[in-house]
């Protein structure tokens, strides 16, 4: 069960890692369902970012990834999803 504070929401963590964000916050920030978000560590907090259309990535992103990273590092995404919905399907 969620929860409000005055600090945020409190959502459960499942037994995978998994945490839903709430419907209000993605709707705020654009994030899509199914999608994905940009998650990193800053200041001892965890950080999620919306990821923006892979047009956009290179020049917003551009100080935190090495010229062309950007695009590798989402074609490993894409790699990963690919080889996790392989391991999801029936036998």
């Amino acid at each position: 069960m969620d929860s409000n504070t005055g600090e945020g929401t409190v959502i459960r963590v499942s037994k995978k890692g998994q945490a839903t964000i709430p419907k209000e916050l993605r709707e705020q920030f654009g994030i899509e369902t199914p999608g994905k978000v940009l998650i990193h560590e800053e200041g001892g907090k965890i950080v999620v970012e919306p990821l923006p259309p892979v047009e956009e990535m290179q020049g917003i992103h551009a100080g935190r990834y090495e010229e062309g990273e950007v695009l590798e590092h989402l074609q490993e995404m894409k790699d990963e999803d690919r080889k996790h919905h392989i391991r999801e399907e029936p036998v």
